[in-house]
C-alpha cells in the first residue's frame, strides 16, 4: 500500500511579514512626531571633576522601546563624590533657562542694584554687559511660584514621565481636573471590589445566590457607568444600586475566601487599570505633540491670503529710502529666521515699540519660499514707525550665491530638551529646561549679508520690553558671537557627543534667542568654514534628524573660545515650558523668550505669558479678522 504523504505545511513567513507591516504603519506618525524632538542624555558634574558618560551612539530619541536614561552608577563615572545630574534630551530645536554653575534658579541678580538705567554687573570670569532693567530680584524659590509638595514616588513618576512625553506632562499637570464627581468615583471603587471577591465567591459551595447576585451588581455598575461619566448624568434610582451593592460587598467579605486570591485579583485590577491609563496618556501625548508641531489653521488661512493678495493686487510702492538702508553698515541691522508672519511681527513690534529710535533700524527677515510672498505682502502692508524690514527668500539666495548648498533648506533655532535632577536630594522635583542653539542656517548669515559688519540675531519667539540699543555699543573684543551662557551644561558632559574635538571641558553652553553677531570677526576667524568642515564630522547621514541633531555639537564647537558673556538678566526664557516664573519677574525683564513647546501663538500656550505676546500684535488687520485667528482674542490684560 503506497503511504499518503504528509500535508504540506502552511507557510506563516508572509502573513507574519504583513503583520509586522501594519504594525510599523501605525508606528510611523507617531515616531515622526517625537522624533521632532531628539534625545541626549548627559551627567551634571561639580566643578573641576570631568564624568564619563556611555556611548550616545546616533543622536535621536528611540521611541520604540522608550527613553534609555544614562543614569550615574556609584557617583556617576570618573569621581564617585560627584552628585548632581542633569540628564538631557536632544531635539530639534529648543531653549532653556539660565542658570549659574550649581544655583537651580532662572536668573541671577542682584536686589541692591538700584533702578535702570544704571545696574551693577554680574561678576562672571569673562566681563559681563549690564543690563538696563526696572527692577531686579534674587531668583532663587521666591521668584518662582511655589511647586506642589511631592513625596519620592511622585518625583520618580514625575521624572519618568517628562523622559517619556517631554512637556506634555507640565500641561497635563497644569490642566488636571480634579475628579469633582463623588458618586461617580464611588461607583468604580465599588466596582473594584465586587470584582476582586467575585472568582472566590463563586468557588464556594452554598454560595450561588451570592454569586449570582454579586454577578447582577457588577453587571448594572457597569451598564451606568458605560452610560454615565459625571454625576449629573446618574439616574435617580443610583442611591438604591449603591446600597445594594454595598450590602452584596459586605455579605462577600463575611464569606471565609483565600485572602491570597482577592489580593491577587486587586493587583491583577490594579496594573489592567494602570496598562489602560497609560494607554490614555500615550494618546494624549500624541495629541498634544500634534496640537504642538502643527501650524492652526487661521495661521494657515492667513499665510494662504496674504499669498494670494501679493499676485493678485498691485505691486506695492518699494520705499527707495528703505531700500537704501538694507545695506548701510552702520545702522543697526536685526535678523530673524521665521516661517511665522504673525511671530516675526511681533518681535518686529516689539523691538520698535521699545526703541527710543527707529530711523536706523532694519530688520532682515530669512524666510522660505513657502512662506516669502506672505511676508513680502504683510510687511509691505504694515508699517512699523521709521523702522525698515527686508523679506528674503533664504533658499532663492542659497542657490544663486552658494549653490554648493542649493538643497540645504532654512531651519530655524534648534532646541534641545534638557532634565536636571539631584542625586544628593533625590526628594527634589527633577527640573525640566529647554536649551537653545543656532540652526544651520545660521552660518550663512555672513554669506547672506555681505555688505554688513555686525548684527543682531533675533529668536521668532522672542518678545523686546526694553529698548536693545545698549547691546550696539558693547566691545567684544576679538569675540564673535555675544550669548548669555548657559552653565547647566557644560562641554565636558558631552565629551562622547563631541568626539576626539578639542576643547575646554568646563566652558558652558549658550543661548540663542538674543545675540549680538560682529560679522567682521565671524569672516576673520572663519567661522563659515569651520562650522562646513564640522558638519561633514557630525552628520551622519542625510536624513533631516541627522542634520538636525549635528546642530547641537557643530554650535558648540563653532565658537568655542568665541563666546562674549551677555548679562544673564538681559532675557527670561522658559515660557514656552514652564509655568513657575512669577509674573512680576517676567513683566520687569528685557526680553522674554517662549522657548519650548508651548508657543505663545499657539492655544496650548501658557495663558500666564501669552498676553506679553499678544500685546504686540498688528491689530485692526482685515486678514486676521477673515481667518479668525484666535491668537488676537483678548486674554488678560497685563
Amino acid at each position: 500500500m503506497k503511504a499518503t504523504p504528509p500535508p504540506a505545511k502552511r507557510r506563516r513567513g508572509p502573513r507574519l511579514a504583513v503583520l509586522a507591516l501594519v504594525f510599523c504603519s501605525l508606528l510611523v506618525p507617531i515616531a515622526f512626531l517625537f522624533n521632532r524632538f531628539p534625545a541626549v542624555y548627559v551627567t551634571d558634574e561639580r566643578p573641576q571633576q570631568e564624568i564619563d558618560l556611555p556611548s550616545f551612539g546616533r543622536m535621536g530619541l528611540e521611541r520604540s522601546g522608550g527613553v534609555t536614561v544614562v543614569k550615574p552608577e556609584d557617583g556617576s563615572g570618573a569621581n564617585a563624590e560627584t552628585k548632581d545630574t542633569p540628564e538631557m534630551i536632544h531635539r530639534g530645536g529648543i531653549n532653556s533657562h539660565h542658570h549659574s554653575d550649581n544655583v537651580p534658579s532662572k536668573v541671577s541678580a542682584n536686589p541692591k542694584v538700584p533702578p535702570p538705567p544704571k545696574i551693577e554687573p554680574l561678576k562672571p570670569k569673562a566681563k559681563s554687559v549690564p543690563v538696563p532693567v526696572q527692577r531686579t530680584e534674587v531668583i532663587s524659590g521666591n521668584n518662582m511660584k511655589p511647586a506642589k509638595v511631592q513625596n519620592a514616588d511622585d518625583v520618580e513618576k514625575a521624572k519618568a514621565c517628562q523622559l517619556e512625553f517631554g512637556s506634555y506632562c507640565l500641561w497635563s499637570i497644569e490642566h488636571k481636573e480634579v475628579m469633582k464627581d463623588t458618586i461617580v468615583k464611588r461607583l468604580k471603587d465599588q466596582l473594584f471590589v465586587a470584582r476582586s471577591y467575585y472568582p472566590s465567591i463563586a468557588k464556594l459551595k452554598g454560595k450561588e445566590a451570592l454569586t449570582r447576585g454579586l454577578k447582577q451588581n457588577i453587571q448594572e455598575h457597569e451598564r451606568v457607568l458605560s452610560e454615565s461619566i459625571v454625576d449629573a448624568d446618574l439616574p435617580s434610582f443610583i442611591k438604591s444600586k449603591i446600597e445594594k451593592m454595598d450590602q452584596t460587598i459586605g455579605r462577600a467579605k463575611a464569606c471565609t475566601v483565600d485572602c491570597n486570591n482577592v489580593d491577587r485579583k486587586l493587583r491583577q485590577i490594579l496594573h489592567m487599570t494602570e496598562d489602560e491609563a497609560h494607554f490614555h496618556m500615550k494618546q494624549s501625548a500624541y495629541l498634544y505633540n500634534l496640537g504642538v508641531h502643527t501650524m492652526p489653521k487661521s495661521h494657515h488661512c492667513l499665510n494662504m491670503r496674504l499669498t494670494v493678495e501679493y499676485f493678485k493686487s498691485a505691486p506695492l510702492d518699494s520705499d527707495d529710502s528703505a531700500v537704501h538702508k538694507f545695506n548701510v553698515p552702520d545702522h543697526r541691522h536685526y535678523v530673524i529666521l521665521s516661517k511665522n508672519v504673525l511671530a516675526a511681527s511681533v518681535v518686529i513690534n516689539s523691538t520698535v515699540s521699545n526703541s527710543e529710535e527707529t530711523e536706523n533700524v532694519v530688520f532682515h527677515i530669512l524666510t522660505d519660499a513657502q512662506n516669502f510672498y506672505a511676508m513680502k505682502h504683510w510687511f509691505g502692508r504694515n508699517s512699523y514707525r521709521e523702522s525698515a524690514v527686508h523679506v528674503i527668500n533664504y533658499e532663492h539666495i542659497i542657490l544663486e550665491n552658494l549653490p554648493e548648498f542649493s538643497s540645504q533648506q532654512l531651519y530655524l533655532p534648534e532646541e534641545f530638551r534638557v532634565f536636571i535632577s539631584n542625586l544628593e536630594r533625590p526628594s527634589e522635583k527633577t527640573r525640566m529646561e529647554y536649551l537653545s542653539v543656532f540652526s544651520h542656517s545660521h552660518f550663512f548669515i555672513p554669506e547672506i549679508l555681505k555688505d554688513l559688519k555686525k548684527v543682531i540675531v533675533l529668536d521668532d519667539d522672542v518678545v523686546v520690553q526694553r529698548d536693545l540699543s545698549f547691546l550696539w555699543n558693547i566691545d567684544m573684543g576679538d569675540k564673535v558671537n555675544g550669548a548669555v551662557k548657559f552653565c547647566g551644561l557644560r562641554m565636558g558632559q558631552l565629551r562622547n557627543l563631541l568626539g576626539k574635538a578639542t576643547y575646554d571641558p568646563q566652558s558652558c553652553a549658550w543661548m540663542s534667542g538674543v545675540n549680538v553677531i560682529d560679522l567682521e570677526k565671524w569672516r576673520e576667524h572663519n567661522v563659515t568654514e569651520n562650522y562646513l568642515q564640522l558638519l561633514k564630522k557630525f552628520q551622519h547621514n542625510d536624513d533631516e534628524a541627522s542634520v538636525r541633531a549635528a546642530a547641537l555639537p557643530i554650535s558648540l564647537l563653532a565658537f568655542e573660545h568665541l563666546i562674549y558673556p551677555l548679562d544673564e538678566r538681559l532675557t527670561i526664557s522658559g515660557l514656552g515650558y514652564d509655568y513657575a516664573i512669577k509674573e512680576e519677574l517676567v513683566r520687569n525683564s528685557v526680553s522674554l523668550h517662549y522657548n519650548g513647546n508651548m508657543k505663545p501663538w499657539l492655544e496650548l500656550g501658557i495663558p500666564d505669558y501669552r498676553k506679553y505676546w499678544k500685546r504686540f500684535l498688528t491689530r485692526d488687520e482685515r486678514f486676521m479678522d477673515e481667518c479668525n485667528d484666535n491668537a488676537v482674542d483678548n486674554d488678560d490684560e497685563c
